[in-house]
This record gives C-alpha cells, structure tokens and sequence, in this order.
C-alpha cells in the first residue's frame, strides 16, 4: 500500500486508489494505493470457475452401481419394481400375516431394515421400499418435497392392493405414516413412527456432527452447494451415516459403501439437494396430525437429533398417540436396536406397548 497527498484540484488520484479527504482540510485528498500482486487474482479465478467445472468432471467420471437382483443379508427375497405414475420403485415382499410396511429415513434405502425383515417376516407380510430418487427406484420428475413422498407411497398402498397395514416409518418415513394416517388413507390401520423427522424447520441432521451441520449449511448456497457435493468422497458420506447411529458400529461398512455408490446414479445428488431445499415442509406438515384417528406408537432412540420438548410436542399434537423411548439409540434405530424395534412393533401390533 502506498499513501500521497496532494492539493485537490491540482492532483487526481489513479483508478483503483481509494480517495479521502483531510480531516482537518478539504484542500487535501489522500490517494491510497492498493496493490494486489497478480498471482492471486489468478488464483481466485482459478477456484470460481476452476472448481465447479472440475465438479462437473468428476461427478461425470463416476460409475453408477448395478441394481442387485438379490439382497446379500436376504437372497431368497425377490427384488421387485413396481410403477406409481411415472416412476418406477423397488421394493421387496416377503413372510405371511398381516400387512406391515416398512418406510426408511432420508438418504437412505430399504436395506437399513435387514436387520429386522427377517424377524417381521415370520409374522407379517412385510413390504419395503425405495422413494423416489433413493436405493435404486428412479429419479424424480418433480422437486422433492414431502408431498412428492407421501403421495408416492400412497400410490405404492394403492398398486399393490395393501389392507389393513401396520405401517412402520423411520425419520422421514415416520412422517410420512403420520401424513397418511391423517388423510385416513384407507390402508394405514396402525402406525409406527420412528424418529419422526418433523422439528427445527427439517435441520434435524446438521444437529448429528459438525461436519453434517456445515455441508447441509451450503447446500443451498448457488454454486458453492451444488460444486461440493458433486466432489463428495466415501470417507465423508460415511462419517454423514455415520452420524444417524448411537454406536458407530451400528452402521454397517458395506451398507454404507451401497449407499455412497446409489449417489452416483445420474440425477441422485440433485433430488438429494431438492429433498434438503424443501425439508422445512416435514415440520409444516404436522399441522395435520390433530386429524389422525388411529392408533399412533411414537418411538423414539434416547440420542435421536429431535430434542425432549420436540418430542413431547408430537405427543400433544397426535390425539392419543401412545410413546417409547428406546435407550442407547439413536436416528437409525432399526440399526441401532433393532430387537427392541421388533418387540416395540410386536407388542403394539397386539394391542400393548
């Protein structure tokens, strides 16, 4: 930086010098100098167009993964699909007894249920399945919003011809249950909300790690948001899953290596971004839980993101809505417990808790 004086009217300052007259005179003006070595104007160029090309480079590289015909943790179970509207979903069916339909939480797919499809099986007719834009049903036509998934999943209800289900959400798939049994869609005879994702305007995972909470931060930021996630990278997508568990244990390395890989399907980052830009929806929606007129079992992990008064505020609003609390467990509870999961939908199921 360099500092001259000169009389106004006798001397003018130089474009790109910042101009300031004398305190104590108005015959002098202060022409500062500002210089800005040059190299780092082209590094800074360099990152703004740099960076978001490169982005585009790399989520171009990636490799999709091929939908599975078998589940590994279930080979005998037929991966099937099925098409509501124009969108075609994966799902699976399996076991003999009442209905019972397993809804997964944001991010994720219907194998964060392996643990517990084997042991509903034995007295339900479990279905389980892929959202729009998640695992391995296709890419959304329209912005993710909850009303994109509830009325996806009332179109799967409605398809496969379900009666009378106990229907069993985790995160946004308990909102999701708690939505149609407000619409009294014919279906839903009991529900099972897990971990409902519907508090603090749908930021509940930024609450699960520093790194969730900054990376979620940008998502809507123009450029910045979108250049990060394309060039995310498996360690940190894991430590993301990582960070719906209790025990770190809970998250298994291969499902979560199945899931990073799902993201690279084409289109799958964006409805992700969509999915977060309109998360404020979930918490909007409780509005219509003073509707539900059917029996309501609210489970909650003790280190779930939602917080005490949040939860109680769920129990208010749902018109005899019944509450567990399920210890040393957090978001993905059916990873964390999965056992007390079962006995919590059994016992529920029969008419206790």
């Amino acid at each position: 930086m360099h500092m001259h004086r000169s009389a106004v009217g006798q001397a003018r300052c130089l474009p790109g010098t910042v101009v300031r007259e004398g305190l104590l005179s108005r015959t002098t003006t202060t022409c500062i100098y500002i210089y800005m070595p040059t190299g780092w104007i082209v590094v800074a160029a360099a990152l703004l167009i740099g960076l978001p090309l490169a982005s585009y480079v790399v989520e171009w590289l990636r490799r999709p993964p091929r939908p599975p015909e078998r589940l590994p943790w279930a080979p005998d179970v037929l991966v099937r699909y099925v098409a509501v509207g124009a969108t075609r979903l994966r799902y699976i069916t399996t076991g003999q007894g009442p209905a019972l339909v397993l809804l997964h939480t944001l991010r994720t797919q219907l194998d964060m249920f392996q643990h517990v499809v084997p042991v509903l099986a034995k007295q339900f007719h479990v279905y389980a399945l892929d959202y729009p834009g998640h695992g391995y049903s296709d890419m959304p036509q329209a912005e993710s919003t909850p009303e994109l998934f509830v009325s996806s999943v009332a179109g799967f209800l409605d398809a496969l011809e379900v009666k009378n289900a106990v229907v069993v959400g985790e995160s946004i798939g308990g909102s999701i249950a708690l939505i149609l049994a407000a619409r009294h869609h014919p279906s839903v005879r009991r529900v099972v909300a897990v971990n409902p994702y519907d508090y603090d305007g749908g930021r509940g995972i930024r609450r699960s790690s520093m790194l969730a909470n900054l990376l979620f931060g940008i998502n809507n930021v123009p450029i910045l948001g979108a250049t990060f996630t394309r060039l995310r990278a498996y360690p940190i997508v894991k430590r993301i899953f990582e960070g719906g568990v209790y025990r770190r244990s809970s998250m298994l390395p291969v499902l979560a290596r199945e899931m990073y890989a799902v993201g690279n399907r084409p289109g799958h980052y964006r409805a992700f971004m969509s999915l977060v830009r309109h998360w404020a929806g979930w918490e909007r929606a409780r509005v219509e839980y003073k509707s539900i007129d059917r029996p309501i079992l609210l489970v909650y992990g003790d280190h779930d993101w939602s917080r005490v008064a949040e939860r109680e505020a769920d129990r208010q609003a749902i018109p005899g809505a019944q509450f567990r609390t399920v210890k040393e467990a957090g978001h993905f509870l059916a990873l964390d417990a999965p056992d007390e999961l079962v006995r919590a939908v059994v016992g529920f199921t029969n008419g206790g808790v």
